[in-house]
């Protein structure tokens, strides 16, 4: 298992859930989830040992809030995924392909057509809900996202936002994919 603190990231304060983890990686699978350890980057001057636990490392690099916000975020993965059920008729629209193309808009790394739930997940701050609270931030975050998808009329667009949320929080696509 890595070092526990002496080797902590010292960049800056806001590293992401990601950053704080490695050279450990959270591994979803269908009975839960798991720490594995990371091969390391190249070119990495990562540490790795055995003086610790893992809960250690994660304790000592202050992952506990983020892992917390993780599970908050993952609940509007539900409720896209309820909104997009409301919004398109699966009796007429083929749901794999609806999806494919969903999936295929969220993972495409540039020239994705603008979508302002995908705006507003990356960029809180722009949206009004920055606070210098971190749990006032996320609850508003949250909050103004939830809306949003209630009030898109776009089912594709709530589609591609609900796939984008999913991977932005480690999921796969198919944790957000409506059947019919």
């Amino acid at each position: 298992m890595p070092r526990s603190t002496a080797f902590r990231c010292t960049l800056h304060q806001g590293r992401p859930l990601a950053c704080r983890v490695y050279p450990l990686g959270i591994e979803r699978a269908p009975d839960g989830e798991h720490l594995i350890a990371l091969e390391p980057a190249e070119g990495s001057r990562g540490i790795y040992g055995t003086d610790s636990t893992a809960g250690d490392f994660l304790d000592a690099n202050g992952t506990a809030d983020y892992l917390a916000a993780l599970e908050r975020y993952r609940a509007l993965i539900q409720a896209f995924r309820e909104r997009v059920a409301t919004m398109v008729d699966f009796e007429r629209i083929e749901p794999r392909e609806f999806w494919r193309r969903a999936v295929a808009e969220a993972l495409r790394e540039s020239g994705f057509d603008r979508n302002p739930i995908i705006d507003a997940m990356f960029d809180p701050d722009a949206h009004g809900c920055g606070a210098n609270d971190i749990g006032v931030t996320i609850t508003a975050h949250i909050a103004m996202l939830d809306e949003m998808a209630r009030c898109e009329t776009d089912c594709d667009r709530l589609a591609v936002a609900a796939v984008m949320l999913a991977v932005s929080l480690g999921y796969s696509p198919g944790e957000v994919i409506v059947s019919g």
